[in-house]
């Protein structure tokens, strides 16, 4: 049982866990365009591959997966999603199956016009988005919104090119020199992720591990502390279901006056997913347990609350 990890970056933690995990069974393959990527070196064997937007390139992505007998293939940045969902078929002609939701799910991740009018029609609290702005002017004179609000990219991750917005001057200033942005509440409260597994074979939500995020940094939880809420567990088991999610997810929420409100959904690994995996949320071998044909357990909530995170920069050298 062989596990492919595209464009690895610098998520060592996913891959030895992925290490742990296969022990003896197989092998774990990463992948990166740059030969500096420091998490294709804790890998069993990696490949240098072209950018995932060159002509060409899930030929070579094909090809890796012939060569080494892959059994399950992931990737770990936002673009790369829909681009393997697409190809789920294609994948599965070869024996691999693609560890991820579809195709339409990646795509509502991507865009988070879709991803508010989704959760807008289903119920879920969510922050009031836009990306008519006149809409949004009419709507702060009418007193339904107010300033401070993001204006973001309607597609886009890793919180790139977000900026927080005080007044009427500097969203016009934006989107004169911006094309497809979107204005977005501002969500005064406590910030929250939770690394969610929803089994491949049953499709039941088998995992859920919640923090509360105390620092961030470059679009990522750099500190957190764990912690549990029945509510919370609800919510999100209800929303994963309804949603069709499968494999792993990361949910972004927020607690505003006690109340809960969905914000984003990444389709893989996040970066602050260590946190749950060394609170006993094993999510690799969950993985592993269904590409071997087996459904697994449900376990929720089976971690300690108060445990906190603290992520630090480490190095890796690399001979020319």
């Amino acid at each position: 049982m062989d596990v492919l990890i595209l464009s690895a970056g610098t998520r060592n933690k996913v891959v030895q866990y992925f290490k742990k995990a296969i022990k003896d069974k197989g092998k774990v393959i990463a992948t990166d365009m740059s030969e500096l990527a420091p998490a294709v070196y804790e890998a069993d064997k990696f490949y240098k591959v072209p950018r995932m937007t060159d002509d060409g390139y899930i030929e070579v992505i094909f090809d890796i997966c012939k060569k080494e007998n892959i059994t399950g293939v992931l990737s770990l940045i936002d673009p790369e999603l829909s681009l393997l969902a697409k190809h789920k078929d294609d994948f599965a002609r070869l024996g691999v199956t693609v560890i991820g939701s579809s195709y339409e799910l990646c795509e509502r991740a991507l865009d988070k016009m879709e991803m508010y009018e989704w959760l807008l029609d289903k119920g879920y609290n969510c922050a009031k988005s836009y990306v008519d702005k006149e809409k949004f002017y009419a709507d702060v004179d009418a007193g339904k919104i107010t300033y401070p609000v993001f204006v973001k990219p309607v597609r886009g991750s890793a919180s790139i090119a977000i900026s927080k917005v005080y007044d009427k001057e500097t969203v016009e200033l934006l989107f004169e020199h911006n094309d497809n942005l979107m204005i977005q509440e501002f969500l005064n409260g406590q910030e929250i992720g939770a690394d969610v597994y929803i089994d491949m074979i049953s499709g039941d939500v088998v995992s859920i591990f919640t923090k509360k995020k105390i620092v961030m940094r470059a679009g990522e939880t750099d500190k957190a502390v764990s912690f549990k809420d029945q509510k919370l567990f609800d919510l999100i088991e209800k929303f994963a279901k309804e949603s069709g999610w499968s494999g792993q997810i990361d949910i972004d929420i927020f607690e505003v006056d006690g109340k809960y409100y969905i914000s984003e959904v990444n389709p893989r690994f996040g970066g602050g997913y260590p946190h749950a995996y060394e609170c006993g949320c094993d999510h690799m071998t969950l993985i592993l347990n269904n590409l071997d044909g087996k459904a697994n357990d449900k376990n929720i909530g089976q971690y300690d609350d108060g445990v906190y995170m603290m992520k630090y920069n480490e190095i890796a050298i690399k001979k020319g």
